[in-house]
């Protein structure tokens, strides 16, 4: 169990603490939802922790083949939509990954990224294109 302790800050603003780290983060509203845009928004984050969830679990999973993976990178882009309500409405997420494995290698990559909990916890509703760019 990990928890996390959030205080509201005022003007839109958040921390949030990671107890077992101590490691604390701020959110703020985005400029089209009253915010300043300062920092992450909530929505934000969730791209943020599907993208490293994704590469995190490719990491584990080229751990376990012996694999590198330095130098992998994600880019998780974020669309809301209004109707019927505000919310997420679209997370593409984009890889760019070193081609130092093989095809077969590549596919057990690509599946275990698709095992992602944040990504498996995900409402159906939300669009998620995936493109893995090997080079």
């Amino acid at each position: 169990m990990v928890e996390i302790r959030i205080a509201y800050q005022g003007k839109l603003r958040c921390s949030a603490r990671h107890v077992d780290s101590g490691v604390t983060l701020i959110t703020d509203a985005p400029k089209d939802n009253m915010g300043q845009g300062a920092s992450f928004s909530p929505t934000d984050l969730v791209g943020a922790a599907l993208g490293t969830c994704m590469l995190t679990i490719m990491g584990i999973a080229a751990q376990k083949m012996e694999l590198d993976l330095s130098g992998a990178s994600v880019v998780v882009t974020k669309e809301m939509v209004a109707d019927p309500l505000r919310r997420i409405g679209r997370l593409a997420v984009t890889f760019n990954l070193p081609g130092r494995c093989t095809a077969e290698q590549r596919q057990k990559l690509e599946n275990a990224a698709m095992t992602c909990p944040v990504h498996k916890s995900l409402h159906p509703n939300v669009q998620t294109p995936i493109t893995f760019n090997w080079t």
